[in-house]
């Protein structure tokens, strides 16, 4: 078995999903890292019993009910890791929680940074300012000037409350605009859509990543897609849909529903051929969820890194971002003001930090200047060892 194969099996197999485990904590023993000491949440209810007495068998293991799920179904296993690795040479459900601590490795040097390019009149952000497709493409090479790796292209507003619009209306706006950045810019071009159509017309168009806030819930034809051309895809939890997603939405643990979610969509683009190396995931920060749900998100983000896949974060600008500093009102989830959410910047900062320490691979951002430098700081708080060649005040 080669080992993207084994990978899949891991994470994503039937054990996995039965079992559903995240890392919740890797405490460095100061011995060999085979040592270290695990804590891992799971469903202890998908263990058969010998299995289960083989797992407490583990000398100083620990598996301990939760208070997470309402019916008590999560529970937690406490160990040492070099016991656990010895479990896992006979015992696979060992090896698929082994497997969830083995993907807590160091985050990625330096995030990718996605400037968004908006060609809507009804965005949160900007609305209707890059309407027009050549406003839209000095959009995108300004932000590739200002240091963008991506640029992230979108005709359909997601925000809450929004009206969805169909697969025409949506090329006419973003198709000139792909084809505008493709033949003019240096970096790759990602493709905010639901619809198969919209993505396959941007592919040919010169699109190489497709950006799909409904995960290919929305368009039965997107998964297929995405597996036949070979693109990378960024598949997002959303609760619901735009125009429902902000009315009411419960959690009982949010890190722990969303990882779920995730995982299964991951297995459903396995099942149509989608390869696991071209998988991305989002927790759809803002996307159905109240403000102590996106706070919890950004402060457990190191938990969703369990799945193995790399982490892509939208922060910039959310309205999330107005209810933590009071600025709008707790029943207020739409969060849009005629003056655009330009002075969330600051907010976007800090959310932009927290979500380089969580581990993200790829920011979504406005401003990519200023998050360029938030960025910047954050990777050196990261950073465990000073380069030597670098001077120090």
């Amino acid at each position: 078995m080669s080992t993207v194969a084994a990978e899949r099996e891991l994470l994503f197999g039937s054990t996995a999903r039965a079992l559903r485990p995240r890392a919740l904590k890797v405490t460095d023993t100061g011995f060999p890292k085979a040592a270290d000491e695990v804590r891992i949440a799971f469903h202890p209810r998908a263990l058969s019993a010998q299995t289960r007495a083989s797992l407490e068998g583990i000398a100083g293991a620990r598996i301990e009910p939760t208070d997470e799920g309402e019916d008590g179904e999560r529970g937690t296993l406490s160990c040492s890791r070099e016991r656990l690795e010895t479990a896992a040479e006979q015992l696979a459900e060992a090896r698929v929680l082994l497997g969830a601590v083995r993907c807590l490795a160091p985050p990625p040097e330096r995030p990718r940074l996605m400037g968004v390019v908006n060609v809507t009149p009804d965005s949160f952000s900007d609305g209707g300012r890059y309407l027009n497709p050549e406003r839209a493409v000095e959009r995108g090479l300004r932000l590739e000037g200002e240091g963008a790796d991506l640029l992230d292209v979108g005709g359909e507003s997601t925000r809450p409350g929004a009206q969805p619009v169909s697969a025409e209306h949506e090329l006419e706006r973003v198709l000139p605009v792909v084809e505008g950045l493709a033949s003019r810019c240096g970096v790759r071009i990602s493709v905010d859509t639901t619809k198969a159509d919209v993505a396959r017309a941007c592919l040919d168009a010169g699109a190489e990543v497709i950006n799909d806030v409904s995960a290919g819930r929305a368009d039965p034809g997107m998964l297929p897609l995405v597996a036949e051309r070979g693109c990378e895809y960024i598949a997002m939890h959303m609760r619901g849909e735009p125009r429902s997603m902000q009315r009411a939405p419960r959690y009982v643990d949010p890190v722990a529903e969303v990882c779920e979610f995730l995982r299964d969509r991951v297995a459903a683009c396995l099942q149509v051929g989608v390869e696991l190396q071209r998988m991305t995931l989002d927790p759809g920060i803002g996307f159905g969820k109240r403000l102590r749900h996106n706070l919890e998100l950004l402060r457990r983000l190191p938990e969703l890194r369990s799945l193995g896949r790399p982490l892509c974060l939208g922060v910039s600008r959310k309205s999330f971002i107005a209810h933590a500093t009071g600025e709008l009102r707790g029943d207020d989830w739409e969060g849009n003001r005629p003056t655009g959410t330009d002075d969330r910047l600051a907010g976007s900062a800090a959310a932009v930090c927290l979500s380089v320490l969580g581990g993200a691979e790829i920011l979504r951002v406005h401003d990519v200047a200023q998050m360029g430098e938030a960025v910047a700081v954050a990777v050196g708080v990261n950073r465990r060892d000073t380069p030597r060649n670098r001077r120090e005040d």
